[in-house]
């Protein structure tokens, strides 16, 4: 962490909504409300710099603040470019979108993937803090975000929501996400069959020693994670959809 950066500011961009807070640095909570927009239909980059843009004049954090500025996207990122667009604009594919971003917003920025920085936010201040051997964080939101985590240590981009399943023309995503549960009408019971099976699969694959899950649906999680049988412990999020927030704050500050 940089030397007497106590504060930083994450924004987590989504599929449905951009948030956005100020950031204790030193307990992991946020210093302000939570501000949140919906994303712009069709979610192309222009429409979604002008909503990060709103964030952060509600939060009133202008250009030349000079906190540290973190932002979460939900992509495959690498050197600033996204790789990916699962639940965004295609024209995000291939795009040098951390330089896009510190072009509009006029400042330097931090911009990871929104499912890793998730999991270095419960790795730091949540439900993963101190846990030795691999950790897996899963958000279960509009998508199924990863983060890897070994000793502490990212191993970023895992994607693992895209898993295919065997003789399925859907992956794991399309199929078990929560917005899988709200599109087939899923009660608790039915949506955690499919849950087994996928952290079954993950199980088999990773061997991990927690699972952490993530997402807005984690509020709810006596509901369906009591349901599962796993040899790995399971738990939610301590930090839920505040989450990405916090943990895009931790990693610009770093």
């Amino acid at each position: 962490m940089a030397s007497g950066t106590t504060r930083a500011v994450g924004v987590d961009i989504g599929g449905t909504g951009i948030k956005g807070g100020i950031v204790d640095l030193e307990t992991g909570t946020l210093l302000s409300d939570r501000i949140k927009v919906s994303t712009p239909s069709g979610a192309r980059p222009d429409d979604v710099l002008a909503a990060v843009k709103e964030v952060l004049a509600t939060l009133e954090v202008s250009d030349d603040d000079d906190m540290p500025l973190g932002v979460a996207f939900p992509a495959i990122v690498k050197n600033g470019k996204t790789l990916s667009a699962a639940n965004v604009s295609h024209d995000w594919i291939g795009f040098e979108a951390e330089n896009f971003f510190e072009e509009g917003l006029g400042r330097d920025i931090h911009f990871a993937n929104d499912a890793d920085v998730a999991g270095v936010a419960e790795v730091r201040y949540g439900a993963a803090k101190g846990k030795d051997g691999i950790v897996l964080l899963t958000t279960l939101g509009t998508g199924i975000g990863t983060a890897l985590i070994h000793n502490g240590t990212l191993v970023p981009n895992t994607e693992l929501g895209h898993l295919q399943r065997a003789e399925h023309k859907t992956d794991f995503e399309a199929w078990t996400a929560y917005s899988a549960m709200e599109r087939d009408e899923l009660t608790w019971k039915k949506w955690a069959k499919r849950l087994q099976k996928y952290y079954d699969h993950l199980e088999f694959l990773f061997s991990p020693d927690l699972f952490v899950v993530g997402g807005g649906v984690s509020k709810h999680a006596d509901e369906f994670l009591p349901l599962l049988d796993l040899r790995t412990p399971i738990v939610p999020a301590v930090h839920r959809n505040n989450a990405g927030i916090i943990g895009a704050a931790a990693l610009a500050a770093d």
